[in-house]
């Protein structure tokens, strides 16, 4: 199966893989309401609010391009959107839940395995140190992932690459929960409270997840135990999630040649960015991009199980709108 480029129809595989990801956003959701009545933890409501009517909406938005005014990018790119928010929200509460197991750190495994190799990051930290301008380019591609997430979808929708949409979001979702069951096993807090450091040491580079330390040790001791959705913190620090949706994002749009390079080299200085501001160890980073890589390929699979089964050939066509005729 060639997912580079696909027919501009939304096709019964298409469809089935939709239901794979609803499936699992609503087991997480479950697990997560579920929480409170067997945990000490509580939902925050109202931080559940917005997500929910944004993919109430987009849901909705996806029915009526679908039934009423028949284009299937439009409501490809609302429905996979919709997917994307309504995981994000209760996926967020699960790596919360995740830290509360509160196993042993393994901050020492992960700084031993980086020297192991020979990667020393605080000459990493140093050299940044040394190079302020280094830091303050890449400092703004570390954010940039919910941007060039959003452009994935964005980007595949209106150019009818719609089976490859859907491997993309699927395969976000299983590397975050990937990713999530791993941190759940394997906890760390990161490099920069591992070797305590402080403002002191680095006052230019103080990381982006600084703001996540309070919270991860929180959970661990069970001073926290809020579940939210809006305002929850990136509390994983192995694998790099950040590190695993660089490589998805730039898989995801390298069938588009006028993304395709921008894509890869932007998130090169994403990884290469990930270790000081994600306050990541170097191996948190290898094994991001393996579960990425693993993930991928997973998500391409199930796709092709529908191919195999023959849904392709026995897909009718939704009519196109004009506009959409032409492309």
């Amino acid at each position: 199966m060639d997912l580079a480029r696909d027919p501009v129809c939304i096709t019964p595989q298409q469809q089935r893989l939709d239901r794979v990801v609803w499936a699992v956003v609503a087991a997480v959701a479950t697990i997560v309401l579920a929480a409170p009545l067997v945990s000490g933890f509580f939902l925050e409501w109202r931080s559940f609010a917005a997500p929910a009517l944004a993919a109430l909406a987009l849901t909705a938005g996806a029915w009526f391009y679908r039934r009423h005014r028949p284009d299937p990018r439009v409501a490809s790119g609302l429905e996979t959107t919709a997917q994307v928010v309504a995981f994000a929200a209760v996926g967020a509460p699960l790596s919360y839940l995740a830290a509360a197991a509160n196993l042993p750190l393994q901050d020492h495994l992960f700084d031993a395995a980086d020297k192991a190799f020979g990667l020393d990051w605080r000459a990493l930290l140093n050299w940044m140190n040394a190079a302020p301008t280094v830091y303050a380019t890449l400092r703004p591609i570390y954010s940039s992932l919910t941007l060039q997430m959003t452009t994935a979808v964005l980007a595949l929708a209106f150019t009818g690459r719609l089976l490859h949409l859907r491997v993309y979001v699927l395969s976000f979702i299983l590397a975050a929960l990937v990713t999530i069951a791993i941190s759940a096993l394997l906890p760390a807090a990161g490099a920069w409270p591992f070797y305590r450091l402080t403002a002191a040491d680095s006052p230019q580079l103080i990381p982006a997840v600084s703001t996540s330390w309070p919270v991860f040790y929180g959970l661990r001791d069970g001073s926290i135990r809020a579940l939210t959705a809006i305002g929850s913190e990136g509390i994983i620090s192995f694998p790099s999630l950040h590190a695993g949706l660089a490589v998805i994002v730039t898989a995801a749009l390298w069938p588009i040649p006028v993304l395709r390079w921008a894509i890869l080299t932007l998130n090169l200085a994403m990884l290469a960015a990930t270790p000081i501001d994600g306050s990541h160890y170097f191996s948190d980073v290898f094994a991001g991009i393996a579960v990425a890589v693993l993930c991928w390929v997973i998500a391409v699979r199930i796709a092709m199980r529908g191919e195999k089964d023959g849904e392709v050939s026995m897909a009718p066509a939704v009519p196109m709108m004009p506009s959409l005729a032409g492309e």
